[in-house]
């Protein structure tokens, strides 16, 4: 997954320490929930049995998280399904099982949950997880690749959940046509001024480079500059590589009123990113 990802993820782990009043109690409810021969005790309800694996795997004792987790997933605990999905998904105490990961995570995608509510983000990353796998298929497995199936979980957590590395996903597939959609730039640029505002470095670098193909360059390349200030590792080099290119056909003049705009962007956080995104781009009817 990209950058968002692995912001989503913390967040999701800061949530569930609050949700069982931190770490500082690991393995407080052993005796009641866990025993060492038989494992996870029958008349525990599902929601001890999580927050007891929540506490097991802070602990490092994942094999215990795990085998709580299980038991919890199959009375119906969304956050210890979408726990086994991650641990499978990054061989996080498991040996790493995509298609694993792939079931866990349809489990989670297959549950009616409003906006808004507390599972949601279970939910939207579970279906941007499934898009992944789906674009390119889980090799060895009975999961081929399948574009347009990606594009419908996409758009699934795209519009309903507002989820920014799905919004970042259907910017791409407009762009590209991918995904069963016909390309386009207007549409392209309204997903990704979508998940820019909301601090995805990949979409601001993309519609970046879109808005700088358009004529717009001093923005453009502003924007590019900005992304690559905020990328992680996984996102830096391609970013890099865009807005090098950029910036070697750029005028003097212009390369100097774009790192200057860039430092407003920053300082501004991603209010700044209000004035010059998709419709922008799609006025001009530049791009690809």
């Amino acid at each position: 997954m990209r950058i968002s990802e692995v912001v989503r993820v913390a967040a999701f782990s800061t949530a569930l320490a609050a949700s069982v009043g931190g770490t500082g109690r690991a393995l407080a409810f052993d005796d009641k929930v866990f025993d060492d021969k038989t494992g996870v005790k029958e008349q525990s309800s599902p929601w001890d049995v999580f927050r007891f694996g929540f506490s097991a795997y802070k602990s490092g004792h994942k094999e215990q998280a795990v085998e709580a987790y299980k038991y919890a997933a199959e009375k119906g605990q969304l956050g210890a399904t979408w726990k086994l999905a991650r641990m499978y998904a990054e061989g996080d105490g498991v040996a790493r099982n995509d298609y694993e990961a792939f079931k866990f995570f349809s489990e989670i995608a297959q549950q009616d949950v409003e906006p808004g509510s507390p599972e949601e983000s279970y939910v939207s990353d579970a279906l941007v997880a499934l898009g992944a796998y789906l674009k390119k298929g889980i090799p060895g497995s009975p999961v081929a690749a399948d574009p347009v199936t990606a594009q419908e979980y996409y758009m699934r957590a795209a519009a309903n959940y507002r989820n920014p590395t799905a919004q970042f996903e259907m910017g791409k597939m407009f762009l590209r046509g991918e995904g069963g959609v016909k390309a386009s730039v207007r549409q392209a640029g309204r997903w990704l001024q979508l998940a820019a505002e909301k601090g995805h470095a990949g979409a601001q670098a993309t519609l970046g480079h879109l808005l700088f193909q358009s004529g717009k360059m001093v923005r453009g390349l502003a924007m590019m500059t900005a992304a690559l200030e905020r990328a992680d590792s996984a996102d830096r080099v391609w970013i890099r590589n865009m807005q090098e290119e950029a910036f070697a056909v750029a005028p003097e003049a212009d390369r100097r009123t774009a790192i200057a705009l860039a430092e407003d962007i920053l300082s501004q956080g991603d209010r700044g990113l209000g004035d010059g995104g998709g419709n922008g781009v799609a006025a001009s009817g530049g791009g690809r």
